[in-house]
């Protein structure tokens, strides 16, 4: 998949959002702040939610345990103190591309399709509740804009079945476990690779745990696509700040991730160059125990193996025995193929 000019796969480095969510608190400063902070940070893109709260809650509505657990009492309460209104959105979208950050925007309602676009951001998501909410998905399928799409809480039915709908529609899966925060036992770091076998598109990590090196052993684990939660004070009050890394923990864990990435290396086997020294000096060679004339031909018992790798390499030794020598060799010496008739 690529965002803006960024291509996001295999080979490539790590491509890190900044999720802003909600931590802005409903502020515009603080969100322009946490702007500024992702890019210090070294995230590659910055990522709000957004919605109203009476578009998307019903009467029937209820609160999470994490949120009533930070301080919240009532879900229309909590949310319409969360809302930015478009015009924060696209004045922080001018932000992040003016530092050279691309925005993404989780979309929860059909009405926030086309605002988004107009707001001229880079890529959509959709958070892991709406896996099975079909009419969204389309509906950004048809913006023409990269689409994410998280997977908490899903089964691989549903897995199999977004894949459909989203056909070859510019997308990745983002693998995440619905908890928040997640404990490390649960991170479930190899569910990423179990969806490939669905869908090769599922090259994404939503990390929700409130570690710095997760990241780090996602990319390592093959994902290409991280989202972290960022916040500029993780006492803070609001459902998402404890969760959250601040600037200089956000800060090493986009530095673990690339560090992760650099180490992976290509996926392929061969000999590296910094690898050739050793490889000569420490592998053995087929050694002449004795001083050989030319014309001799070698038995089993003049005949050993040891350092360098420089001449006839050990696993041919059967085949050496019983070759004549083509000229003299001297003790203690490896056998070379221009040894031999």
């Amino acid at each position: 998949m690529r965002i803006g000019d960024r291509v996001i796969g295999p080979g490539h480095p790590p491509y890190v959002i900044a999720e802003l969510g909600v931590n802005h608190d409903g502020e515009r400063d603080r969100a322009l702040e946490l702007v500024d902070a992702a890019h210090r940070a070294g995230a590659d893109a910055i990522k709000f939610q957004w919605f109203e709260a009476d578009r998307l809650l019903s009467g029937a509505a209820r609160l999470a345990r994490y949120q009533t657990a930070a301080g919240a009492r009532d879900p229309f309460d909590l949310l319409r103190g969360l809302e930015l209104d478009a015009a924060i959105i696209a004045e922080a979208a001018r932000r992040a591309a003016q530092k050279g950050l691309h925005t993404i925007a989780t979309l929860f309602s059909l009405d926030h399709a086309e605002p988004a676009v107009q707001c001229g951001l880079d890529a959509f998501k959709t958070a892991s509740p709406d896996i099975v909410n079909r009419p969204l998905i389309e509906a950004l399928i048809a913006t023409g804009r990269p689409l994410l799409v998280s997977t908490g809480a899903a089964t691989m039915a549903e897995v199999e079945a977004v894949s459909a709908w989203l056909g070859t529609a510019d997308h990745v899966l983002m693998h995440c476990v619905s908890a928040y925060p997640t404990p490390d036992a649960l991170a479930s770091l190899a569910g990423r690779a179990a969806m490939c076998r669905v869908n090769p598109n599922a090259l994404g990590y939503s990390d929700h745990t409130t570690a710095e090196d997760t990241g780090a052993l996602a990319v390592a684990a093959g994902a290409c696509i991280l989202e972290k939660h960022l916040t500029l004070d993780r006492q803070a009050a609001g459902p998402d700040h404890a969760m959250s890394l601040d600037p200089p923990a956000f800060e090493r864990y986009v530095a673990l991730a690339h560090r992760a990435h650099q180490m992976l290396g290509p996926p392929r086997k061969g000999v590296l160059e910094i690898e050739c020294d050793v490889r000569e000096a420490a592998r053995q060679s087929v050694t002449a125990r004795y001083e050989l004339p030319a014309g001799h031909v070698l038995t089993p018992e003049e005949l050993t193996i040891k350092r360098p790798g420089i001449g006839i390499a050990p696993w041919r030794l059967a085949e050496t025995i019983g070759r004549r020598l083509a000229r003299p060799v001297a003790a203690n010496m490896p056998l070379r193929d221009e040894d031999l008739a």
